[in-house]
């Protein structure tokens, strides 16, 4: 799930800028004058690669305060994705731009400068490394490839850059300030491996009540074994659920909003069945081990002090829950909330139950069946809409729909936010 303003945010350039600081570093270092044009360009291509490699290897690291800094988990993956992308296209300039220098003394010296059964065991390195990283990156663009033999595959582009950095060293000798480099990968491939899918900063949690919320949803109560997590109304954590006494869980971290947030740091979270580990959560039973990392996200976070317009897609309800649920709401609310049939609709008897007794709080429910919503009719039955805030929560069809909508009426784009469900 990701969570996005639709206007530029002074935090959400921490990332590109970090990126484009490695690469200059790298570039700076390593660059030598009176070097012919196309060696000269072999050299920027390798560093302002392996620049962006580093970088995007340390923007995997899930961690509440670095996300924070770099504009959220969600920033940081697409930079992560564009940087790993961008910095295997340079990479595979590197190695084209060395052929074109040897091109100018002779076709030959061309092939023998990038052919790899005539180079030595340093330079069989550097291609290694290109293709681990071809095999790594060649699953970001499979949107059904399952989720365990994605994450498999995708280590292939952190062997990839392993082997890159080996192959730096070797080459260069003295590594000198690429130790830095060094490190800053190492560390960054040792916090995701250890502290994130190995679960080593995950604070333990203990399931304490399930109850059936819809057809295919859960809610779960997650009381705290030690230090609770300071998460507000909005926000999302990443939980791998252990097992009970008869629950078998699938151990794997997985992004669930906050539906919920009680005394002594009780969460709630809702799970809604979408793939074969959250099917196997709605068999969750009381006294189940329960990992948490987080909080991450913004949303809700930045509202304006003035009406809100709330929309939600079926399991998209929850971050509005853990707001409906804290209190008296702050803001005029009107909430849309879609659905596809009655047995679907999670918490709705709690929604229609809290509008009843708040003024200040509207419940738009509809039942959209098998088609898509009318986005047009539904935006019509909300008055004023142009002066609210509107914050939207659901698959990506609908948010895509709900904002083009939006805009088109002439919603001001800073007025707009939202939550969708596309993060792995």
């Amino acid at each position: 799930m990701s969570a996005r303003h639709r206007r530029l945010r002074a935090r959400d350039l921490g990332a590109p800028i970090f990126l484009v600081t490695l690469s200059l570093a790298g570039i700076g270092w390593a660059f030598r004058e009176n070097l012919s044009l196309w060696r000269s360009i072999s050299i920027i291509a390798a560093w302002a690669g392996t620049g962006l490699l580093v970088g995007s290897l340390a923007l995997m690291v899930r961690e509440p305060r670095w996300s924070g800094m770099l504009g959220g988990l969600d920033t940081m993956y697409l930079w992560h994705h564009r940087a790993g992308v961008i910095g295997y296209v340079l990479l595979l300039c590197h190695p084209l731009a060395l052929g074109m220098s040897g091109l100018g003394e002779s076709a030959r010296a061309a092939w023998l400068a990038i052919a790899p059964w005539y180079l030595s065991w340093p330079e069989w390195l550097g291609w290694f490394g290109l293709l681990f990283l071809m095999g790594g990156l060649a699953t970001t663009f499979s949107r059904r490839m399952g989720y365990r033999r994605w994450r498999a595959l995708h280590y292939l582009a952190a062997l990839g850059a392993i082997s890159g950095l080996a192959h730096v060293v070797v080459i260069v000798g003295d590594a000198g300030a690429f130790l830095a480099f060094i490190g800053l990968a190492t560390v960054a491939l040792a916090w995701r491996l250890l502290a994130t899918d190995r679960g080593l900063s995950a604070h333990p949690y203990r399931v304490t009540h399930v109850t059936s919320k819809a057809l295919d949803t859960i809610e779960a109560s997650l009381a705290p074994c030690g230090g609770a997590l300071p998460v507000k109304p909005g926000q999302f954590v990443l939980a791998a659920f252990g097992d009970g006494p008869v629950y078998r869980g699938c151990g794997e971290f997985h992004p669930f909003s906050v539906s919920g947030i009680g005394r002594g740091g009780v969460l709630t979270v809702g799970v809604k069945a979408l793939g074969p580990c959250t099917r196997r959560i709605q068999s969750l039973e009381p006294g189940t081990l329960v990992r948490l990392q987080g909080p991450f996200g913004r949303f809700l976070a930045d509202n304006a002090e003035k009406p809100q317009l709330w929309i939600a897609g079926g399991i998209g309800i929850t971050p509005f829950m853990a707001a409906i649920r804290s209190g008296k709401l702050a803001r005029t609310t009107t909430l849309i909330y879609l659905y596809r049939e009655a047995r679907d609709a999670a918490f709705l008897d709690e929604l229609k139950s809290r509008a009843d007794v708040d003024p200040d709080f509207e419940l738009i429910a509809e039942a959209s069946g098998e088609s898509f919503p009318d986005v047009s009719a539904m935006l019509s039955r909300v008055s004023c809409i142009g002066q609210r805030q509107v914050e939207i929560c659901g698959p990506k069809g609908l948010v895509t729909a709900v904002t083009a909508r939006l805009r088109e009426l002439g919603q001001p784009a800073q007025s707009i936010q939202f939550e969708s469900f596309d993060f792995r």
